[in-house]
């Protein structure tokens, strides 16, 4: 299992549009295969600083995934509405593999 980090850098005052955005991606991630942990806002600290977390089964199943999110017809409204609403400043996408044992998981 490989877990995807976004890390995006959003412009502070369209803070409401990667809401949106987030809220969007809820329903189109979990329906083209991937497990989502979840999109984060800023709300204390860095007013620049979003995260999106899912988890996929390897790097061929992302692959296949994002395929199927780009013919996603939310995934293509969501990808236009970024475009145009110009709230993503940077994008970084990081694969982590679990290093230590799940939380609450036997010793």
């Amino acid at each position: 299992m490989l877990t995807c980090v976004i890390r995006y850098h959003i412009d502070p005052t369209k803070k409401a549009q990667f809401e949106q955005y987030a809220r969007n991606w809820g329903e189109a991630i979990p329906r083209c295969g991937a497990d989502l942990i979840g999109y984060f806002a800023p709300h204390e600290g860095s007013t620049t600083l979003a995260y999106g977390i899912y988890n996929v089964a390897s790097l061929a199943e992302y692959e296949a995934y994002r395929t199927r999110l780009a013919a996603d017809p939310l995934g293509q409204e969501n990808y236009t509405f970024a475009q145009k609403e110009k709230f993503l400043l940077r994008e970084d996408r990081t694969f982590l593999r679990l290093a230590s044992s799940p939380i609450g998981g036997s010793k």
